[in-house]
């Protein structure tokens, strides 16, 4: 038997990711407890650092592609979490309303305790190296990304 196919499933790097992603989104449902998902959250928090700014480029700050980030805007805006206002040659601006700074304020203490419910199994060092790994890996593989992250231009 060739030696690469010996590898164990559950060694391969790409299953871990994989499952990472599903034990996130797992304590991340259920430490908020809102009718949230992770993404609809870092749609929110971006409209909040960047108020204003068009659907496209939100799609590249939380590196996401243009449909997704599209279905995304309709159902933030049918909660009544954002306002989608159409610009000239068809461009949509996204402004977070009052109830989405309330759900994003609401938030505030369960996404820090997600962080440390996340790492409570690591040690203090095992914490540090691992975020620092996952940054590097994710920043030096950003261009393999399907929508890779896009990083804003101060003029």
């Amino acid at each position: 038997m060739n030696d690469d196919l010996d590898l164990d499933l559950h060694d391969q790097l790409g299953h871990l990711i994989r499952r990472a992603q599903q034990i996130s989104v797992s304590m991340f449902r259920e430490t908020t407890q809102l009718d949230i998902t992770p993404t609809q959250y870092a749609v929110l928090r971006m409209l909040q650092e960047v108020p204003g700014v068009d659907q496209l480029t939100l799609a590249g700050l939380v590196a996401l592609d243009k449909s997704s980030t599209a279905d995304i805007a309709v159902r933030l805006e049918a909660k009544g979490w954002i306002h989608r206002e159409v610009l000239p040659r068809g461009k949509r601006c996204l402004t977070l309303t009052a109830d989405g700074e309330a759900v994003l304020a609401s938030m505030a203490s369960s996404v820090l305790a997600l962080r440390d419910k996340m790492l409570a199994k690591l040690s203090p060092e095992e914490n540090i190296e691992f975020s620092r790994l996952l940054k590097k890996f994710v920043h030096l593989n950003n261009e393999l990304s399907r929508a890779p992250l896009q990083v804003l231009k101060v003029a």
